[in-house]
C-alpha cells in the first residue's frame, strides 16, 4: 500500500507544476461554461412547457461540471502509460515490485486530483460572483453537499476505473486514440456531460441507467442542487459502489488476461 501512496504523492506534486496550463484551461473552461449558460438561458426563455429541471438547476450543473472537469473527463490522457504499452517498455513495469493495477490507477487519479486543484477554487470563486442567471448557486443543504462530496469522490473512482479499461484495450487495440474515441466520446454523452440527463429523450435516459457514465457525472451534481432527493441519492450511491467493485474486477481480469498474451522483442 505504501508503495501506491507513494507514487500518488509523486504524481500529485509533479501535476502540481504545471500552473500555466491551468491557468489557460481556467479561462477555457469559463469560456464555455459561460457559452452552455447562454444557450441554456435562450432555451428556457423561449420555452412554453414545464422542463424536468429548473434554470437555477441547470446553471449550477454547467458550472460544477467547469470546476471539477479534471476529475470526470475521460479524455484526459496518460501519455506516458500510452507509451509503455505501444512501444514496448512495459517490460519495464513488469519488473516493478507491485501490482500493476493498483500501481496506474494510482497514478492516474493523483493525475486528475492535481489536474482539479489548480483550477477549482478560481472558477467557483469566480463563478460564485456573477449575476443571475449565471451564477452558481450554493447546495441545496448541508445535507445534500455532504453526499455530493461522497458522490463525487466514488464518481471519481469510477472515472478512473472506466480510464483504466480505455488503457488495458490498447493491449489489442495498439491505437490510444481508436480507444479513447470509442469511449470517451460515446461516455461524454452518456455521463451527461453534453445534456443533462433529465433533459434527454426518456428512451435515452433509460439506456444512461443500464451503463456507469451516469454515475460519474449527472448523479453528483443533481445531488448538488437537491434535484436528486436524499433516499434517492443515498440509493444512488449504494449502485456507485457495486459499479465501482464490478469495473476493478473487470479491469483487474483484463490486465492479467494481457499481460498472459504480451510478447516483448528486442534485445
Amino acid at each position: 500500500m505504501s508503495a501506491y501512496l507513494s507514487v500518488c504523492k509523486l504524481r500529485f506534486i509533479n501535476g502540481l507544476q504545471y500552473r500555466t496550463a491551468a491557468f489557460a484551461g481556467l479561462t477555457t473552461q469559463l469560456f464555455f461554461g459561460l457559452i452552455f449558460i447562454m444557450v441554456y438561458v435562450a432555451f428556457y426563455n423561449g420555452s412554453t412547457k414545464a422542463l424536468p429541471m429548473e434554470l437555477n438547476e441547470v446553471v449550477t450543473y454547467v458550472w460544477l461540471q467547469q470546476i471539477f472537469l479534471g476529475l470526470i473527463m475521460l479524455w484526459l490522457r496518460d501519455n506516458e502509460i500510452f507509451g509503455l504499452i505501444t512501444n514496448g517498455n512495459i517490460a519495464y513495469e513488469l519488473c516493478r515490485p507491485v501490482e500493476m493495477y493498483g500501481f496506474w490507477y494510482s497514478k492516474l487519479l493523483a493525475q486528475r486530483v492535481a489536474n482539479t486543484v489548480l483550477r477549482c477554487l478560481p472558477i467557483a470563486f469566480i463563478v460564485l460572483l456573477l449575476p443571475q442567471p449565471y451564477r452558481l448557486s450554493l447546495p441545496h443543504s448541508w445535507s445534500s453537499f455532504t453526499l455530493f462530496l461522497i458522490a463525487l469522490l466514488l464518481g471519481l473512482l469510477v472515472t478512473v476505473s472506466i480510464s483504466m479499461l480505455i488503457y488495458i484495450s490498447v493491449f489489442w487495440t495498439m491505437s490510444p486514440v481508436g480507444s479513447i474515441m470509442m469511449i470517451a466520446v460515446a461516455s461524454e454523452l452518456l455521463a451527461g456531460m453534453i445534456l443533462p440527463i433529465p433533459l434527454m429523450p426518456i428512451w435515452m435516459q433509460n439506456i444512461t441507467y443500464f451503463l456507469p457514465f451516469r454515475w460519474t457525472v449527472d448523479f453528483p451534481f443533481r445531488v448538488y442542487s437537491g434535484h436528486i432527493p436524499y433516499m434517492e441519492a443515498i440509493w444512488g450511491i449504494a449502485i456507485q459502489l457495486i459499479w465501482l467493485i464490478l469495473l476493478i474486477a473487470v479491469g483487474t481480469w483484463c490486465l492479467r488476461k494481457a499481460l498472459r498474451r504480451v510478447v516483448l522483442q528486442g534485445g
